[in-house]
């Protein structure tokens, strides 16, 4: 690979993005615009080439941290590359689901409306309000062994949310919050406030409607 003071100047990446376009540029030459530079010794083409064999290893998960032993390559300008990334997640995952209000819970949760067990369900978010995963945390009468603030936020940490909504069915139809439900929601607040994964909403959900801790001003 020639360096980039070598290439003809319609070669450069950025000449040639704008002569023909960003789809015509390689991956590592597209890195290379958000990198900008290089340092002595090694230019910004290579500087690219070696952040890119780390990111290709886990291009879902990589952190800045991964990008930090790079000779050349800072805390600046590994955090733009991790944001570029996520900014692009973000515009054109569009099959990732949007969780913004609690109808939204209300719908994805739909399969849960009828059960004639009371089912509490976790839902992990990105920053971008986009779900996760959806996971059953348990079945039965809820109360706080049943629903432990390690249950519920274990996977959220290994998913690297940024927020958690739990939702339960209350198989009598009533909608409104037991004393336990308060309970509950108090104890995951505090333990989210703690890990810094925020408990964004409690739905209870029922076949005519749902019940949100959030709308009513109690999260």
């Amino acid at each position: 690979m020639k360096k980039i003071d070598q290439l003809y100047k319609e070669d450069k990446p950025r000449e040639k993005l704008l002569k023909k376009g960003a789809a015509a540029l390689k991956d590592h030459e597209l890195l290379a615009l958000l990198l900008g530079s290089g340092i002595p010794g090694k230019d910004v083409l290579k500087l690219s080439m070696e952040a890119l064999k780390i990111i290709r290893r886990d291009p879902e998960n990589f952190t800045p941290r991964d990008l930090l032993d790079i000779k050349g390559l800072g805390r600046a300008k590994a955090a733009q590359i991790v944001a570029a990334f996520e900014l692009s997640r973000r515009f054109y995952i569009s099959e990732k689901i949007k969780i913004t209000q609690a109808a939204d819970v209300w719908e994805v949760l739909s399969d849960y409306r009828n059960k004639k067990q009371e089912y509490f369900i976790a839902i992990t978010l990105d920053g971008a309000s986009s779900m996760i995963e959806k996971r059953v945390i348990s079945i039965g009468t809820l109360n706080q062994s049943l629903v432990h603030p390690r249950e519920v936020f274990s996977d959220a940490v290994s998913d690297r949310a940024a927020g958690v909504i739990v939702a339960h069915n209350h198989p009598s139809g009533q909608l409104f919050p037991s004393r336990e439900d308060h309970r509950v929601t108090r104890r995951l607040k505090e333990a989210g406030a703690i890990l810094g994964i925020e408990l964004l909403d409690h739905v209870i959900i029922g076949n005519e409607g749902w019940y949100s801790f959030s709308e009513e001003g109690q999260i």
